[in-house]
């Protein structure tokens, strides 16, 4: 029966590699389902087989938890069986994820370890021990435990220590990089995680580096969230160069790796034709050993150690999932941070957040659509079209789908400040209302996104001159989060918006959120508190008349924006206050100069009310110098612009969604 048993699996291997899932499943279903008796063995192995082929290519959860737990009751029959019993593990600990049952899947996990200790101090036990640990860890940061994920984490990594491989050592450096970079409790703490991780990754030969390409996407992605939130832009912009060309070269080897596995089989199925000549076939099979050869280079990277596939070839075949995978490490390791395709949006993302404060809009924009249409691609793979909403899916698509939507709401909230920025009022709000209309029919899933949704509305109706919404939006996003950086932000934005409605009232409203945050604005991770709490700060100073302090807050926040942030909209809005303030003290050689930089600025980034607000500012400036042609040409192009900005709220206001934006979240 074993000689049966080894016929079905190289059958099954031959319909999974032609793409045939189904027929592969039956094959092996057949050894199972047999009225003759198979050796113990043989069964287990088959179900994790199957399992394995339904967790990569299928949507059946269910069915291949059914399989590991019949091969579980196997394999306690039998006293030895190390490895398939840790792969048993490993993969219904995978389905238990899958379909969100945390407790199950630590206890799995947990079973496990005490397998590996129980094992002794050999290499495999080790290497399974850190498969169990990284496992366990990102279940304990499901659950928010992040205490508890790190120790494991230090754990698995003591173990990869021990295997002296140090690209498995950099996998636990990374996921514990991340999960402080989740927690964001001590500074010092996540600077000294990328410290590690930079001494490890530092420590890999370059050849082996090229081998680990999940890795170095992983490494790349969290040094550029790490710069991005300390707002380090210019060398993040070193790391999502680094993560383009990454990419590009995943691509690349992909689309080698699709054409050699193409000309292969097309030379495998020549030679099995019968009556082929001699000759020919002695050609073909040369042909055969040099594209085998140069298809086990491309593969590489999916090799333990020792060079072999660390997966027998009747648990499934690497060649066929090779390029649906970025892979953390090598077997048993096996884990993938996120699907190729969300590292692919990702990467867009971080493109769009390093871009976007400089005013390179278009390039945004494409890289925005981009990230969009991958995602629309890979939601309706898990049935997520049309009406679709959160109670229709089943419970193996809500994590896979939580991926994509956050990542989705999150591109989405880009083209919003972009369109705003742009002045493109309608066009804001026609993305608004889809970012909305996804929170309404995902809300569980999209529950993390309600502080951001808040904000963007507050910034519309600001925008569109609706200050009293615009700061009861930004109030209502402030309890909506708890990091007190995003709530820092929030104040920031609704002082503004108070400060804009100009009565006593709003004034000292504005004062009574900017003061605290002014007060601690050297507390707070990177500087866009501080330039906004100094910018906010400096409005209220001018409104008070103290026009030498608000020139001095105003002068040193533009010093900090425009050395650290970058951002041509704040810096063109501190020149316009500041260009203001040189007027009113009559430094007139100054205004003109900061004025006209302002405008350019603002011009470049077709912000209209920026543009209002400099050119009255030198209308008067004019006015004071006697330049009565400047001040008349000047005072023409004014009355344009004003009636462009005018025109583009009112089509806003008119639109029938500006009411719903208006009032959302905010009538509760």
């Amino acid at each position: 029966m074993e000689a049966v048993a080894e016929g079905l699996w190289g059958l099954a291997e031959e319909f999974e590699e032609k793409g045939n899932i189904g027929p592969a499943v039956k094959c092996l279903e057949a050894i199972c389902q047999s009225q003759v008796s198979f050796l113990p063995i043989i069964e287990v192995k088959t179900r994790l087989r199957i399992a394995t082929l339904l967790l990569n290519y299928t949507d059946n959860v269910t069915h291949a938890k059914m399989h590991l737990e019949r091969a579980q009751l196997l394999l306690k029959q039998i006293p030895s069986c190390f490895e398939l019993k840790c792969r048993a593990y490993s993969l219904l600990s995978q389905c238990y994820h899958l379909v969100g049952t945390i407790p199950p899947q630590k206890q799995t996990l947990k079973k496990g370890l005490e397998l590996t200790v129980s094992a002794g101090e050999g290499e495999s036990a080790k290497l399974w021990s850190c498969n169990f640990n990284l496992q366990l860890a990102n279940a304990l940061t499901t659950e928010g435990d992040f205490q508890g994920a790190i120790s494991a984490l230090e754990s698995g990594q003591q173990y990869a220590k021990e295997t002296k491989y140090s690209e498995l050592e950099m996998v636990f450096a990374t996921s514990i990089l991340h999960v402080h970079l989740m927690q964001w409790e001590d500074p010092a703490v996540v600077e000294k995680a990328v410290e590690t991780c930079d001494t490890i990754w530092n420590s890999i030969p370059s050849d082996q580096k090229n081998l680990c390409r999940g890795l170095q996407l992983y490494n790349e992605l969290l040094h550029t969230f790490y710069l991005l939130r300390i707002c380090d832009y210019k060398e993040a912009q070193k790391h999502v160069t680094a993560l383009d060309a990454a990419l590009q070269n995943d691509m690349q080897q992909t689309e080698r790796f699709k054409e050699l596995s193409t000309e292969l089989k097309s030379v495998e199925n020549t030679l099995s034709r019968p009556g082929l000549q001699e000759r020919k076939r002695s050609e073909l099979s040369e042909k055969q050993k040099k594209l085998q050869e140069e298809l086990h280079k491309v593969q590489k990277s999916k090799m333990d150690h020792n060079g072999q596939f660390a997966e027998p070839s009747s648990f499934g075949n690497p060649r066929s999932i090779w390029k649906e995978k970025l892979e953390l490490g090598p077997p048993p390791l096996n884990g993938e941070w996120l699907p190729k395709s969300a590292v692919y949006v990702l990467v867009d993302l971080m493109a769009v957040l390093y871009m976007r404060p400089k005013g390179t809009f278009k390039e945004c924009i494409k890289r925005i659509e981009s990230g969009i249409s991958c995602i629309e691609e890979e939601l309706g793979k898990l049935g997520i079209s049309g009406n679709v909403k959160e109670v229709d899916l089943q419970h193996w698509a809500i994590w896979m789908a939580g991926v994509y939507l956050m990542l989705l709401v999150q591109l989405l909230e880009n083209r919003v400040i972009i369109d705003l920025t742009r002045t493109e009022f309608t066009e804001a709000q026609e993305v608004l209302v889809q970012i909305i209309d996804w929170f309404e029919r995902f809300p569980t899933i999209l529950q993390g996104c309600e502080n951001t949704i808040q904000m963007l509305l507050g910034q519309y109706t600001h925008s569109i001159g609706c200050f009293s919404e615009a700061a009861l939006h930004f109030t209502v996003a402030t309890k909506l989060t708890e990091s007190k950086s995003t709530q820092a932000m929030c104040q920031i934005y609704a002082a503004i918006s108070y400060i804009c409605i100009g009565d006593a009232e709003s004034s000292s409203q504005a004062l009574d959120l900017i003061g605290p945050i002014y007060r601690a604005m050297d507390s707070y991770v990177g500087v866009r508190e501080k330039t906004g709490a100094l910018f906010a700060s400096g409005l209220l100073q001018m409104k008070q008349h103290n026009l030498q302090e608000a020139r001095t807050r105003l002068a040193s926040g533009l010093k900090v924006t425009h050395k650290s942030l970058g951002n041509l909209q704040l810096v063109s809005q501190y020149l316009t206050v500041l260009g203001s303030l040189a007027l009113a003290l009559h430094d007139i050689a100054q205004a003109r100069d900061i004025l006209k930089s302002s405008l350019t600025l603002a011009k470049a980034l077709h912000d209209i009310p920026t543009q209002i607000g400099v050119l009255a500012e030198l209308t008067a400036l004019y006015r004071e110098l006697g330049e009565t042609a400047n001040e008349t040409e000047n005072s023409e192009y004014e009355a344009k612009k004003v009636e462009d900005l005018t025109r583009r709220i009112e089509s806003a206001k008119a639109s029938p969604h500006h009411l719903r934006l208006l009032k959302f979240g905010i009538e509760r």
